[in-house]
């Protein structure tokens, strides 16, 4: 893989070419369908159970619950695809995701322990269809290299964060609604409805099984790169995790609970603006510098969040905060195509994701744990200081951001260099 589309440039009329391409229409609608309430879920499930124990610190344990069965169940699905194709995983995965989540809502209603609810959260986590890894996998079979594809991706980076920010404005919204449950099932329906039109869709049917032999047991992850890219996707979603804790507990604090929602869906605004001026760059910055980077100012806006003391002030804030949210994802996106080796795509974006949603349940789990226990202004410093931490330890990792096989020959190099330098000492 090469580095040219972490620094090339795109224009809009290279994202018309690739959403205008036929075969790409009907996945594309239906994998938007599906990954609309990929945010939502859990958050759904946080608010509900909120709603009926009255207790933020349970009800953040029970989505992190399902976040961390997505972190396992993406990778797992990852693989599946790269090896069968999308059709079948897709499909067993959305009855048993049906099935479980209709399970959560019964344990809910009759007032479980939360060690059940918290089990039950995993379950529907771990059986989450991963469309959107299938569907970022998918442009690298309908279109060439070159700016399109990379167009493509971005898309896939833009849209994801808009549903990752839209997702939590819609579940704060509908737990108003006379049933609080109502933001969970309209969102499984979302899932399930896209996971499958995209699984009969004829080009996903016609991704045929892999043949070969299979990579090794860390797969993706196993090369240096991409564990770097995972680290600074880890602490990109640690950020978010808190902040979505913590601002429907200020809203509810000062007595407008459905504003959190609105608050949280703010972020778009900012996010979509930049990210769609960031995808088309260029940026002097190579890649390797611009994860830490992005990531320390993440920490910076997450800090400035704790100074508003109105609802207006944290709503200005959220948009300074959002504008790096996309960029962020984006870069995600493309430092995929640059250390991710060839085969394993589909997996390699369910790393991230992995990534990214153990940072959810991070932040949510102790984010629920320090508004219960300092308030919403304790979560966001220390969504900061995470992000901090983790951003120095991608700056120090630097030097992985390159192709696999560049790695390798840096490393043969390496070692062939001192073996020459001993082999004097070795013939005297």
């Amino acid at each position: 893989m090469s580095q040219t589309s972490a620094h090339g440039r795109t224009t809009l009329s290279d994202y018309r070419v690739a959403l205008s391409t036929p075969e790409a229409r009907g996945p594309v609608a239906a994998s938007a369908l599906a990954r609309l309430p990929i945010a939502m879920i859990g958050l759904s499930a946080l608010l509900y159970v909120q709603q009926r124990t009255h207790d933020f610190a349970v009800a953040g344990l029970v989505s992190a619950g399902t976040l961390v069965g997505v972190s396992i169940g993406s990778v797992a699905q990852g693989r599946l695809i790269d090896r069968f194709g999308p059709t079948r995983p897709l499909l067993v995965a959305s009855a048993l995701f049906s099935a479980l989540l209709a399970l959560l809502i019964g344990a809910i209603e009759a007032g479980s322990a939360a060690a059940v609810l918290i089990a039950a959260a995993f379950g529907i986590g771990v059986t989450e269809p991963m469309t959107g890894s299938a569907s970022r996998a998918l442009w690298g079979r309908l279109l060439p290299a070159g700016p399109a594809r990379d167009a493509a991706y971005a898309y896939e980076a833009i849209s994801m964060e808009v549903f990752f920010i839209l997702g939590p404005g819609l579940a704060g919204v509908l737990v108003t609604a006379p049933w609080p449950g109502t933001g969970l099932v309209v969102g499984g329906g979302f899932l399930v409805a896209g996971s499958v039109a995209f699984a009969l869709s004829r080009p996903v049917r016609a991704w045929a099984p892999a043949t070969g032999p299979r990579g090794p047991l860390l797969g993706a992850l196993a090369g240096p790169g991409m564990r770097t890219v995972a680290l600074a996707a880890l602490g990109f979603g640690t950020v978010i995790g808190f902040v979505e804790v913590a601002v429907p507990a200020a809203a509810t604090l000062a007595g407008h609970v459905a504003v959190g929602g609105v608050l949280l869906s703010v972020w778009s605004v900012s996010s979509v603006g930049f990210g769609v001026l960031y995808s088309t760059g260029p940026w002097p910055a190579t890649m390797r510098l611009r994860l830490p980077v992005l990531l320390a100012l993440f920490a910076g806006s997450a800090a400035l969040l704790a100074v508003p003391s109105s609802l207006w002030g944290l709503a200005a804030a959220m948009l300074v905060a959002g504008a790096l949210i996309t960029p962020q994802s984006t870069a995600h996106s493309m430092a995929i195509e640059i250390v991710a080796p060839e085969g394993t795509a589909a997996e390699a974006f369910g790393w991230v994701l992995t990534a990214v949603t153990l940072g959810l349940a991070v932040g949510q789990g102790a984010g629920g744990r320090l508004v219960e226990a300092d308030g919403p202004g304790a979560a966001f410093l220390a969504a900061a200081g995470c992000a901090f931490a983790v951003a120095a330890a991608v700056w120090a990792l630097r030097g992985t951001i390159r192709p696999p096989d560049a790695t390798a020959t840096s490393t043969t190099t390496s070692t062939t260099m001192s073996a020459g330098a001993a082999s004097p000492e070795h013939t005297d």
